[in-house]
């Protein structure tokens, strides 16, 4: 974890490649107190097929008609 100042953040942000270079957050403080917190994004799944990528997916047991009526039931 790497803590930077409000005037370091200010002063590198002409150059963020360079500020937040690293994989780790990043903590903001101002006064000595933490203000913000800079993180990481999570790296995408990437899937080689269309296949692979249906398999990943969670399909649905119950029809979506019979969610819909049972949906418009619990509404009368």
């Amino acid at each position: 974890m790497k803590t930077i100042t409000i005037r370091e953040a200010r002063e590198g942000l002409s150059h963020p490649e360079q500020l937040f270079a690293s994989d780790d957050e990043v903590i903001v403080t101002r006064r000595g107190e933490p203000v913000a917190r800079i993180l990481p994004i999570a790296p995408r799944a990437h899937f080689r097929d269309l296949r692979s990528f249906l398999e990943s997916q969670t399909m649905q047991t119950v029809p979506s008609e019979a969610l819909l009526a049972e949906d418009r039931e619990d509404r009368a």
